[in-house]
């Protein structure tokens, strides 16, 4: 199954560490930042739920619930983070998704065939408070996430739905972001009575604080 930004994040109803959850009702009004890895008890899985589990504030400040997956039992992801949690000096708290039957990562379309027939892929879906996927991101299984990416992705999200605005490359808070082209020279003097610079006509920055 292909999905797409815009698309509502399929439902599910599925075991984790920490009990039962289905999705949507376990994201409440929150963000989900929802993350596949390829098998518990591996090298690069294990510092990246450890690095999650580290980053617990940020999320929490930003209104996101992480979501772990990987294509092992409950009990395995138990007995996994103690290791995690050892060897990254950490404390995982947030449920793992035991997907061992391969049933959700084939429903997000986490299963690349060249890398493997049984283990997901370093997929990343970061689901809104209405249940509707904003974002994708891939990695091959030899590649760990860059979590401040991540994080610094959730802030212009949550940014732009805010302000009604674009954000350029690297956008960071702080910095100036663009006013879309769909808003009229007008509007955005209305919009953004502080002011706005205009590079050329389809290229307008504003600071917002």
């Amino acid at each position: 199954m292909s999905l797409h930004i815009g698309d509502i994040a399929p439902d599910f109803t599925v075991g984790t560490q920490n009990g039962e959850i289905s999705l949507h009702e376990w994201a409440g009004d929150s963000w989900v930042f929802f993350f596949s890895h390829p098998a518990d008890f591996t090298p690069v899985c294990t510092t990246e739920m450890g690095r999650t589990a580290q980053l617990a504030s940020e999320f929490d400040k930003r209104n996101v619930k992480p979501l772990g997956l990987s294509t092992d039992t409950a009990e395995e992801h138990a007995k996994w983070i103690e290791d995690v949690n050892e060897t990254q000096n950490t404390n995982l708290v947030f449920p793992i998704v035991a997907d061992a039957d391969l049933k959700i990562a084939k429903l997000y379309d986490m299963i690349h065939p060249d890398q493997s027939e049984t283990a997901a892929v370093r997929s990343v879906f970061i689901i809104d408070p209405d249940k509707k996927i904003r974002l994708t991101m891939t990695y091959p299984m030899s590649v760990g996430r860059n979590f401040d990416e991540i994080l610094r992705a959730i802030d212009a999200l949550q940014f732009s739905d805010k302000h009604g605005v674009a954000t350029p490359a690297d956008w960071r808070e702080g910095k100036e972001a663009i006013i879309p082209p769909s808003v009229s020279d007008e509007d955005a003097k209305s919009r953004f009575p502080q002011g706005f610079t205009t590079l050329r006509p389809y290229l307008r920055t504003v600071k917002i604080d």
